[in-house]
């Protein structure tokens, strides 16, 4: 059986615009939720997000491509290049044995909004010849493909909150199975706009309270919904041996994969969470046996439903032990930030991995009676740990976990 390790990241997010960046920002508890900028927040009940801060994609882009490309390619893109320049595996590879898997929620919505307004007010001669590449949600998989050269797979994913992980866990089997040697894998968004946050707040899935310090609280009794956000995280997947043949620098290995779907409701997880465990207990290798050593990084969104339903998912997938594990919600710091969600969360095992530490959950004050794991409140804690793992849900009913060892 072929193993997969990584050997490079690279992410754009509300805490930092690299790695090293959001690893500083992550373990120290910083909170990268605030005041909405990106739309006049007059008439929403919806105040706050998780905006990339000090992106100048002019400067790192050109205007040309500003203007023909959506944002949540261009974070894509961004996050790819660190990614890659990381690895080092440009030209050590045949390009048709490199690939991408790499996804979005909602793709381009930003260019579907200025579009659909420009035909309303101007007529259909003033929607932009870039409307169709800016908007489809697999542009940033072919963009990341053709920058890169790579000729191997090329296939958009998309699980709505989940389809970070899964493009990390279909990379990871690509590789496994012998179809690459290497794969670029992640997820991208660009989404806090009056639209969205008016969409996904009409169907009581966002917080209202306007405060940036209590807003997302995951697993807090308090909790009253997921903070809007929007970035890119990309790693790069490759075969050890081909890894270790080029002498690359190795951050982590992927050792697991599950994909199940609660076929349940389509934005609701099924409280039983019967399939979120399976694909947790899928995705974690078979020799772990002190559960104190393992890193969960749960989807922890900030929803009643959600962080009750992992709560469960965790028990059902590891019993008593359950209490051993090391929990926490980097949405608490981040935002939701949907399709790019679990690419940087798993980016965010993986820094764990390297350092010994379990990033916070902050804004965690008030424990619910019901939700009695160790959730990691307010500090991060410094020790050994062995084994990380990625969990993810999405509308839809959409699981997917992906677990990572040190190596």
């Amino acid at each position: 059986m072929r193993r997969v390790v990584i050997t490079g990241m690279g992410t754009v997010n509300p805490l930092g615009n690299n790695v090293e960046a959001f690893k500083e920002a992550m373990f120290a508890g910083k909170n990268g939720i605030g005041l909405i900028t990106k739309f006049d927040v007059t008439d929403s009940k919806y105040k706050v997000a998780g905006e990339v801060k000090d992106f100048d994609a002019v400067a790192i882009f050109g205007k040309k491509a500003v203007r023909t490309t959506d944002m949540f390619t261009l974070y894509a893109l961004a996050a790819s290049r660190e990614a890659m320049e990381q690895s080092g595996i440009k030209g050590t590879v045949e390009t048709d044995r490199i690939g991408v898997v790499f996804g979005s929620g909602v793709g381009g919505i930003d260019t579907l909004c200025t579009d659909h307004q420009n035909l309303l007010e101007k007529g259909p001669r003033k929607v932009s010849p870039h409307f169709v590449p800016k908007m489809i949600y697999n542009i940033a998989a072919g963009s990341i493909a053709i920058e890169q050269e790579a000729n191997g797979p090329c296939i958009a994913v998309s699980t709505a909150c989940a389809t970070g992980t899964t493009a990390v866990g279909e990379g990871y089997r690509t590789i496994l199975h012998g179809y690459a040697d290497a794969m670029i894998c992640g997820g991208a968004e660009a989404a806090i706009n009056a639209l969205c946050v008016a969409g996904f707040g009409n169907c009581q899935a966002l917080s209202a309270d306007p405060d940036p310090e209590t807003a997302c609280r995951p697993f807090d009794n308090d909790r009253s919904g997921f903070i809007m956000a929007e970035g890119a995280g990309v790693l790069v997947l490759e075969e050890y041996e081909h890894a270790v043949a080029r002498g690359a620098k190795i951050l982590a290995e992927v050792t697991g994969y599950g994909s199940t779907c609660d076929a349940h409701h389509i934005t609701a997880p099924d409280p039983a969470a019967t399939y979120v465990a399976k694909a947790i207990k899928d995705a974690m290798p078979a020799d772990v046996t002190d559960l104190s050593k393992v890193y969960v990084n749960a989807h922890g969104t900030s929803t009643k439903l959600n962080d009750a339903t992992e709560t469960t998912a965790l028990k059902l997938a590891f019993g008593e032990d359950a209490k051993k594990l090391h929990i926490s919600s980097t949405k608490s710091m981040t935002g939701h930030m949907l399709g790019a969600t679990g690419a940087v969360e798993c980016i965010a095992c993986v820094l764990a991995l390297q350092n010994d530490t379990v990033p916070p959950t902050i804004h965690y004050t008030t424990p619910d009676p019901e939700l009695d794991l160790d959730y990691t409140p307010n500090q991060a804690v410094k020790t050994p740990l062995e084994v990380a793992l990625c969990s993810n849900l999405g509308f839809g009913g959409h699981n997917a976990a992906v677990s990572f060892k040190k190596i």
